[in-house]
């Protein structure tokens, strides 16, 4: 499976997977098809956003609607946006207030020490929007003793950027803060040279702490703080047409969550874990000064995981059971129509899950999960996950799973946003998903090679309606089967001590048919043809990091025309850079270039993205 090794200190040692099961594995047991991307890569190539670390990803592209800040899709193996799963420090960070959505525009890569991304349905295991896959974002664990770093960079269009970050650490636990500032002039997100640019901020504060009274038990806590501003040009009111406007949106999002472990030793039978956590958001959108509307969700999840460990004439097992209450509100509130589209909405479900690892001697593993969610809104849902890892001798391995995904539908597919115009279908039952993979790896000391092929089916989409005798929108379950497969290859080589290079390719046939029996029409935003390189290098005061985002040529939809017309976008390739040099063994100066050769690209159509920048800066470390 395309992935191991992105990135090891060479390509044997072992990376642990948190999202591919319900505890933590060794990559190299797990038949999952992952990708990690480790605190050394993140800091050699030094992207401010995460998004540009995602991009690297095999399976995965990302479609921005103009400059930083502005809506950032991702997609996993060509499912839609809302069917990617995010986790912050185990917090899930879709936005209920955002069309189930994660706001990966927000997501600045200050204080992220690891990057997680887990392909193909895992609804067994996590639920809803798990269609896609899972991305997982990880502060990193405090060192031992006290240290104090911080980044200042500025750059092109005005861009500043400073982040610091206090740890401490000892036998017993730890705890990271990390708070950053991000902003920009931007560009003029409608192109054309005329208009003005639409710059943003960013504030995210990130504090994670744990503590280990015993040997055998932890407790931990982690919290997010993100303030996120935006401009962008949006529509003319009066003809709807894309056109330069003084749209602006802020987005605050905060999350805290809580948790406790006992039976941390790998030796001991039992490990018992309860888990709560709450996040809240709040969007709201302006023309120029003037408020236009705002919303509001929140999430607050509890669960309680149990897991029985244990050796059976050569063979080890894992049992776990999960039990997990997730209740969720929405608010929307208006300005511009007085009122008349405010609504108040909850939800919530109940979710039983089981899972079945099991090590056969040193040439089999398996995992099995199932999960049954019962929602009080609409149709319960059961999903199924089971996959299987060979490993023929040699270094190489073949693993294959099946995997069924699924994804509830928004606040707005159930209630509408607009009485007049768009009005919701509370009969909608969640979207289905179910996925073939079957994958080739090999493994020596410093190199690694994978090949994996998937073929999945999604069920039910929801898609968009609307009655041409009431000139009213709504949304339904389509009753088409849209088809996704592909091909993943993956590679990485550790030629000398300090050299690490990577390289991926994925083609992909995403289809999509939201009526049984008409034809199958190829999916918007999603290249058939994606491929990415990425190296770091340290030697003595010198680090080195650069990569090449090659996405080819995809479909979108242009609705300034009418009818609506299905455009073609030219492929790109977006190459970065970055050098850094230890004066001293506590200030590192460095210079990085985004789209060194100024590449002209749209990720959707009609919106102008940026080109070259360049930016320098200072990093400072104290202590430990």
């Amino acid at each position: 499976m395309s992935l191991l090794l992105l990135l090891a200190a060479n390509a044997a040692s072992a990376e642990i997977l948190v999202t591919a099961s319900l505890t933590p594995v060794d990559e190299a047991n797990s038949p999952a098809s992952a990708t990690v991307i480790d605190a050394r890569r993140v800091d050699a190539l030094g992207e401010a956003q995460t998004i540009d670390l995602l991009r690297l990803v095999p399976g995965v592209s990302v479609a921005q609607t103009g400059a930083r800040g502005s809506q950032a899709q991702v997609r996993i193996r060509g499912a839609e946006a809302n069917h990617s799963l995010l986790f912050i420090d185990g917090i899930r960070f879709t936005d209920p207030a955002a069309g189930n959505e994660a706001r990966f525009e927000t997501l600045t890569a200050d204080g992220i020490g690891r990057i997680e991304v887990v392909r193909g349905p895992q609804s067994a295991l996590w639920g809803s929007e798990a269609i896609g896959g899972v991305i997982a974002l990880e502060t990193p664990d405090a060192a031992p003793g006290l240290s104090i770093s911080g980044l200042g960079e500025y750059g092109s269009r005005d861009s500043l950027r400073l982040a610091g970050t206090v740890a401490a650490g000892g036998e017993r636990g730890g705890a990271t803060l990390t708070v950053s500032r991000q902003e920009s002039d931007g560009i003029d997100i409608l192109g054309g040279g005329g208009g003005d640019r639409d710059g943003y901020g960013n504030t995210t504060i990130g504090l994670k702490g744990v503590a280990r009274p015993a040997e055998n038990a932890e407790f931990g806590v982690a919290a997010r703080y993100v303030d996120a501003y935006a401009e962008f040009d949006g529509t003319d009111p009066l003809t709807f047409l894309r056109a330069d406007t003084d749209d602006n949106s802020t987005t605050r999002t905060g999350a805290v969550r809580v948790w406790a472990t006992l039976g941390t030793d790998p030796g001991t039978p039992w490990r018992f874990t309860v888990d709560g956590q709450y996040l809240g958001s709040a969007n709201r959108n302006f023309d120029g000064d003037v408020p236009l509307n705002r919303s509001f969700g929140d999430r607050f999840a509890v669960s309680g995981k149990l897991e029985r460990r244990l050796d059976l004439g050569g063979t080890r097992h894992s049992l776990i059971a999960l039990v997990e209450r997730e209740d969720e509100s929405f608010k929307a509130r208006d300005q511009e129509f007085g009122g008349f589209t405010d609504q108040d909405r909850t939800r919530g479900r109940t979710a039983f899950v089981g899972e079945w690892r099991a090590d056969w001697g040193d040439v089999l593993t398996t995992d099995l999960a199932v999960r049954h969610d019962d929602f009080n809104r609409f149709a319960d849902e059961t999903t199924f996950r089971a996959g299987a890892l060979a490993r023929l001798g040699g270094g190489f391995a073949i693993a294959g799973s099946y995997g069924e995904g699924i994804a509830q539908p928004t606040f707005f597919d159930l209630y509408g946003f607009f009485p007049g115009s768009f009005v919701g279908n509370p009969d909608l039952i969640p979207e289905r998903s179910r996925e073939f993979e079957l994958g080739l790896r090999w493994q020596s000391e410093r190199a690694a090679l994978s090949v994996t092929a998937f073929d999945a089916r999604l069920r039910d989409e929801i898609v968009g309606t609307f009655d041409s005798t009431t000139f009213l929108s709504s949304a339904a379950n389509a009753t088409g089967i849209s088809k996704r497969r592909g091909v993943e290859l993956a590679g990485a080589l550790t030629p000398i001590d300090g050299l690490r290079l990577s390289a991926n390719y994925t083609w992909l046939d995403a289809k999509d048919q939201q009526v049984a029996g008409t034809p199958r029409l190829r999916e918007v935003r999603r290249p058939r043809h994606s491929a990415n390189a990425a190296f770091d290098y340290e030697a003595g005061p010198l680090t080195l990091g650069g990569s090449v985002a090659y996405v080819g040529k995809r479909r979108d939809t242009d609705f300034d025309l009418f009818p609506a017309a299905t455009v073609m976008l030219g492929d790109y390739a977006l190459v970065g850079f970055r050098a850094a040099y230890r004066l001293t063994s506590a200030i590192e100066a460095f210079g990085r270039i985004e789209n060194a050769f100024d590449a002209d690209y749209q990720d959707v159509v009609g919106y102008a993205t940026p080109g070259r920048a360049v930016h320098a800066g200072l990093r400072l470390r104290f202590g430990a």
